[in-house]
Parts: structure tokens; C-alpha cells; sequence
């Protein structure tokens, strides 16, 4: 059977752990080259032993305009093209609007939205027709969840940013599309919330999801698989939700 990537180069932001790291390992076995970024010394050096040299593990900061350009300016050195784009590099900060600073906003819009802008500016000169561009949202954009204002706010902007793109970049033959998780096993609320506060979370979040669990990091992966490969060859502007029916029933 062949390979849904095969012989394509394959860029993963924010690729070092959780949804971005379970999807380079899918896009590898898959047949594609992959490149994952990361800005964490030690989550790099972690996932180059993950990963196995099955990748290009690269440090390049998510929410830095002058990062996110060189990125792009190497790929197109290194690589000369660029076949698939899973925007994945993302921050959650948590805090409601009276108590939440200026700065923390700011932050999160500059790493979930700017950063997510610049990539497409500067991936889109690379890509050829057939190319396939996947934006990792959430479904906070869809909910009003106490303390997530700037992270909600700023996945919104991305799914709306995913629907102008996917306008833009139709008639080069280039596909977007926006990949929204529900709670997943991927460790983000782990890195935000102390332990006791972390399980609390998930356990209530758990809850309230139809399937009673949470969702892995590969099963969304497989998501992102579908939206990078020709199986979704007729779709673009399209939201993919892998929430477990959380929004749905």
C-alpha cells in the first residue's frame, strides 16, 4: 500500500511534544521528510532521541518574527519546497480577564496568531500545487471557559485565519484546513496548572466529554494526517473537531 506522504516534505511547528511530536512520527511512517521545531533545550534534545533521526529537529522560537522568517529561509536553502504545514506551536495561558495582565495576552496572540501568520506568509512562496496547510486550533474557540480568554480569543483568530487563507491560496492549488482538539493527553494543562489543579481539570473536563475519557495525542494525529494527505483532497476552509462528541452532543 503507498505511503499518504510519500516523497513529501513535511514542516511541524511546535513538533518537540504531545500532538506535534505523536504527528511528526505519523508523517514519517507515512513516507514524508519532517522537519519539527521547538524552543525548549530540553524537549529538543529529547525529542531527537524520540524521533531517532527520523526527523530534522530544528530550534526556532514560535512567537518570534525574526525566527520565523530564518526558518523559512533555511527550508527553502536546505529543502527548496515545502509540501505540508501543520501550524502546531501553540501556549495556553490561563487567568480570567480582571486578573490576566496586558503582557500574558499579548503573549499568547503573539505565539497562537502572529506566529501562526508569519508561517503561512513565509511557508506559501515554497509550496507547489497539491500542497496541504493544517492549523492546530482548539475547541475553546466555540466555548466560554472560565480563565481562557486570550487562548480562546486567539484560536478563534486562527480558524478564521485558516477560512481566509484556504480563499487566498485555492487558486495556487494549496489546501488549508483547521484541526480543533478537545482535551487531549497531551500534557498542555500539566505545564499550565500545578498537579492537584491539573487533575481536577481533566477529571471535570473528562466529564463532560460523551466518551468519558480523553482524547491521545495520535488519534488526533491521524486527524492531522487526514487534512495533509490527498484523502482530503476535496476539502479546504474545513474544521476537523476530534473532541470526543464534547461540542457536539
Amino acid at each position: 500500500m503507498a505511503k499518504k506522504l510519500e516523497g513529501k516534505i513535511a514542516l511541524v511547528t511546535g513538533g518537540t511534544t504531545g500532538i506535534g511530536l505523536a504527528t511528526a512520527k505519523l508523517f514519517h511512517e507515512e513516507g514524508a521528510r519532517v522537519i519539527v521545531t521547538g524552543r525548549n533545550p530540553k524537549t529538543l534534545d529529547e525529542a531527537r532521541v524520540q524521533l531517532g533521526g527520523t526527523a530534522d529537529v530544528v530550534s526556532s522560537d514560535a512567537g518570534d518574527p525574526v525566527a520565523i522568517e530564518a526558518l523559512f529561509a533555511d527550508i527553502a536553502r536546505r529543502y527548496e519546497r515545502l509540501d505540508v504545514l501543520f501550524v502546531n506551536a501553540g501556549i495556553v495561558r490561563i487567568g480570567t480577564i480582571e486578573e490576566s495582565s496586558l503582557a500574558t495576552f499579548e503573549e499568547v496572540m503573539r505565539v497562537n496568531v502572529v506566529g501562526p501568520w508569519l508561517s503561512l506568509k513565509y511557508a506559501t512562496p515554497l509550496f507547489r500545487a497539491g500542497g496541504a496547510v493544517v492549523l492546530n486550533a482548539s475547541i475553546n474557540a466555540r466555548l466560554g471557559m472560565v480563565g481562557s480568554s486570550a487562548y480562546a480569543a486567539s484560536k478563534a483568530a486562527l480558524r478564521s485565519l485558516g477560512r481566509v487563507a484556504a480563499a487566498e491560496l485555492a487558486p495556487r492549488g494549496i489546501r488549508v484546513n483547521v484541526l480543533s482538539p478537545g482535551p487531549t493527553d497531551s500534557g498542555i494543562t500539566e505545564k499550565v496548572l500545578d498537579p492537584a489543579a491539573a487533575a481536577a481539570a481533566l477529571a471535570h473536563l473528562t466529564e463532560r466529554i460523551v466518551m468519558k475519557r480523553l482524547g491521545t495525542v495520535d488519534e488526533v494525529a491521524r486527524a492531522a494526517l487526514f487534512l495533509a494527505s490527498d484523502d482530503s483532497s476535496f476539502m479546504t476552509g474545513e474544521e476537523i473537531v476530534v473532541d470526543g462528541g464534547m461540542t457536539r452532543v
